[in-house]
This record gives C-alpha cells, sequence and structure tokens, in this order.
C-alpha cells in the first residue's frame, strides 16, 4: 500500500473543477457512518477482530459497481510515515482519529482524491465525498450509492426506532454528517458573524474550524455542518443545510457590497497589504499566513486583485501547512525554519 502520490501533490483533481458559489463556498464534504452487526465497534474490537473488518472490506471494495467512482487505491495507516498521515489529515482525506487512534485502519481514496472510504475508524465504514463549492445534493446522492453497494454485501447495525447504530450517540440516526466549508472575511470585517453563527445554532447546525471540531476558525474559514443525525431524515438534513447557506452566502455578499461601497480605499490597502506581504516576507507564521490569504482571496473574489487565479490560494492553503512544509524541505524542521520557507514558497507561487 502507498500513499505517496496523495502526499507529493498539495492541490486534489477535485478542487479545480469549479463549483456554484465558489466564491465563498471553498467546497463540500457529506460523510456517511456505518457499524457492522455482530461485529464489536473499533473501540472495542482486538486486534484480530479489526483485522477480519479490513479483510472483509477489502472484499466489498472490489465489487464491480464501485469501478464507477474510479480507481480505489487502498491506504493503510500501519505502513504509513506519521508525515504523510499528517499531510493526509490537511487535505481532508482522512480523519484525525484514523491517523492517530485507529486499530489496523486504512482508507481507500479515489485517484481524483473526491472518495474516501475510511476503514476502522471510530466506526467500521466512514464513506466521504468531496466536490468543490456548494454542492450538497451532488455529494450525498455519491455517498449514499457508495453505501448502497456496501450494504447489498454486509448487514449493518440498525434499530427500528434509532436508526444505524455508531459509536458516537451524536451520530445515530442517519449516521449523516453533511458540511460545507466557507470564506467568510466581509461577515468578520463587519462584525456580523458571531449573530450569523448564533443564528445557525438554533437551526440544528453547528460551526467548527477548518480542522472539524475543536479546531479553529482560521483564516476566516468556517465549517458549517448538521448537529442533529437523529429525528430527520437524509433529505432534511440535507435541505435544512443547503438553505441555510445560501441565507449565509447573501449576508457575506451583502457585506462585501458594503466594504466596498463605504470603504473601498480601505478595502483596497488592506488587500494589497496582505498581497505586499506574503510577496515580500522573509518569515511568516502559519496563523499569519492564513489571515493574509484570507485578505487576498477576498480581494481575488471581488475583483480588486485580477492577475492572479484563486486556485493559486486554494493550493497554498494546503502547501502552507506544517506537512506539507516537512514534506517538502525537511521533517525535522523547527518552527522557525518552516516560517522562513513557508515564506520562500508563498513568494515563489505568488511571484509565478
Amino acid at each position: 500500500m502507498t500513499s505517496l502520490r496523495f502526499t507529493e501533490q498539495p492541490l486534489s483533481e477535485w478542487m479545480s473543477r469549479g463549483g456554484n458559489e465558489s466564491e465563498i463556498v471553498m467546497s463540500t464534504r457529506v460523510r456517511i457512518a456505518r457499524n457492522l452487526i455482530h461485529h464489536p465497534f473499533p473501540m472495542l474490537s482486538t486486534n484480530q477482530q479489526s483485522e477480519e473488518i479490513l479483510s472483509l472490506m477489502k472484499d466489498v471494495l472490489a465489487d464491480e459497481e464501485l469501478k464507477q467512482f474510479g480507481k480505489l487505491i487502498p491506504v493503510s495507516m500501519n505502513e504509513l510515515e506519521e508525515l504523510d498521515k499528517q499531510i493526509l489529515v490537511e487535505k481532508h482525506l482522512i480523519s484525525p482519529s484514523l491517523a492517530n487512534e485507529s486499530r489496523n485502519g486504512a482508507a481507500f481514496i479515489s485517484e481524483d482524491e473526491s472518495l474516501s472510504v475510511m476503514v476502522n475508524e471510530e466506526d467500521h465504514l466512514r464513506i466521504q465525498c468531496l466536490y468543490p463549492g456548494l454542492q450538497v445534493q451532488e455529494a450525498w446522492e455519491k455517498a449514499a450509492r457508495v453505501d448502497d453497494i456496501f450494504e447489498k454485501h454486509v448487514d449493518y447495525a440498525f434499530d427500528a426506532n434509532r436508526g444505524f447504530l455508531t459509536s458516537c450517540p451524536t451520530n445515530v440516526g442517519t449516521g449523516l454528517r453533511a458540511s460545507v466549508m466557507m470564506h467568510l472575511p466581509a461577515l468578520v470585517l463587519t462584525q456580523q458573524i458571531n449573530l450569523i453563527l448564533s443564528a445557525v445554532s438554533q437551526v440544528g447546525l453547528t460551526v467548527r474550524g477548518i480542522y472539524g471540531e475543536g479546531s479553529d476558525a482560521i483564516g476566516n474559514l468556517f465549517q458549517i455542518s448538521n448537529q442533529i443525525t437523529l429525528g430527520q431524515s437524509e433529505a432534511e438534513i440535507i435541505e435544512n443545510l443547503y438553505g441555510v447557506v445560501l441565507q449565509i452566502i447573501e449576508h457575506e455578499k451583502n457585506a462585501r457590497e458594503k466594504l466596498l461601497h463605504e470603504s473601498r480605499l480601505r478595502m483596497t490597502d488592506r488587500v494589497m497589504r496582505s498581497y505586499g506581504i506574503l510577496s515580500h516576507a522573509a518569515i511568516i507564521d502559519s496563523k499569519e499566513a492564513a489571515q493574509r490569504l484570507s485578505d487576498v482571496r477576498l480581494g481575488v473574489d471581488i475583483g480588486l486583485i485580477e492577475s492572479l487565479p484563486a486556485q493559486v490560494i486554494n493550493e497554498l492553503n494546503v502547501m502552507t501547512q506544517p506537512g506539507y512544509l516537512r514534506k517538502q524541505f525537511g521533517e525535522n524542521l523547527s518552527p522557525g525554519e518552516r516560517d522562513m520557507y513557508r515564506a520562500k514558497l508563498i513568494r515563489e507561487k505568488m511571484g509565478n
């Protein structure tokens, strides 16, 4: 098993395809959690039992129907260097739980990296689909098709009253987590973000940082996802998320127009200062880089910067992460050396 093709390139193929509302919605993700009946859940399973689950899942993944989603490349956590695991987490191809806590964990990842099937994570099976922009329905339909193929071969742990049974009670029911990654700099700058996010929490959704639960919303990136999995159907969860995201998009667009109308000179100054710092800095830490890249991305999206493709910012959001820097410039980099190489990489990329 190998993961080199996934850790050498910063930009996943699916990210370059574009999507609806892509100037605000960076990506859409749908994840389905499932467990097999008559098998201990991963946290209680022995090494032998987790090996049996992995062997069973490999057989299922050989199903001819799955070829419609492209070749699925197996990646064993036991055979993977810690640095490669970190990069896969940074690219959202695997979860931190699979990377750090799983027993006989593995991921089966499509060549374009839009589909990832995680085995022996917190649950026996987690099916994840990634799409660019706002494509919640499309991501759900793809995940559901993969789920249907698995269900032909294995029996899921299911209760007539509670739905699908999962290791974490918050996933019981549909086992569905749908989320969108949103870039909301104007709502932050106009100090509307807390009001918006408070309203979101009142309608069964939750807001997290770029790497999910417990992470910070660095670079004005916010992950909006469903909080309720029990008592709602999959269609209701998807519809609710989609409707709320459309409202947030509208608020962000209005905030951007307000900034341009009332504070165009200040906005231009902010964007160009960040552009200048990124283009010439000798050292820059990850937090400042994320904020400056957010400013520049806003400048690109509202037309203040015309010479820089948004895709360059997407690449830099991955390339400036600690794992990727260590992969490119040396595994034993000190924090100061990472800041130096991060600045060097940004200068070169923006210069090109």
